[in-house]
């Protein structure tokens, strides 16, 4: 099956249909079916520990910054960045990735460096391997602890809700490069 999409101008783009590699092969009956047996299911907790790696500098940078805002800040207000960073099992970079962190962030307060981040942890590796949790929160991000909230998530974790704490492991201002401890819980079915 193939569908056509054609937008404003001369764009034109064609998407093929393609086996699922990641993800769950579910359609909406399927998960209508799933949702009928939820009422009977009990509630999980699970605990993730992993690191993500923010790197603005260097040759394979994990983030870019896609706007920002025509004043001038100390805290950088209205810089706004898309981000694909890795997930590994340790702090180095070349540990065993576990998956991605994709979404955005940008600083959203003009009184200390702050972001509102916007993201999906995927996981591509394991028990987990196509399932996501949905994060959204407030991330003070001079602070030692933060503290953000799971507010959704997909295959393993569908209905989830936890919360996220980061913890800095390293961060290089220089070059904008931060290395970042995260803990996870959360409930689901």
């Amino acid at each position: 099956m193939s569908l056509v999409v054609i937008g404003g101008g001369a764009l034109v783009m064609k998407l093929e249909a393609v086996p699922i590699v990641h993800g769950i092969a579910e359609g909406p009956k399927e998960v209508e079916e799933w949702f009928k047996k939820m009422s009977h299911a009990k509630q999980k907790v699970t605990k993730l520990h992993f690191y993500f790696h923010n790197l603005l500098g260097g040759k394979n940078p994990t983030a870019a910054t896609v706007a920002r805002a025509n004043i001038t800040s100390p805290t950088f207000f209205g810089l706004l960045n898309m981000m694909d960073y890795p997930l590994t099992v340790e702090p180095a970079l070349s540990s065993t990735l576990v998956g991605r962190a994709q979404g955005l962030y940008g600083t959203a307060s003009l009184e200390e460096i702050c972001d509102l981040m916007a993201m999906n942890f995927v996981f591509k590796e394991g028990e987990y391997n196509g399932s996501s949790l949905a994060v959204l929160g407030h991330n003070p991000i001079m602070n030692q602890y933060r503290e953000l909230a799971v507010v959704g998530g997909s295959g393993v974790f569908r209905l989830a809700r936890g919360v996220v704490t980061l913890n800095t492991y390293f961060f290089n201002p220089s070059a904008g490069n931060a290395t970042v401890e995260v803990n996870v819980i959360v409930s689901h079915y």
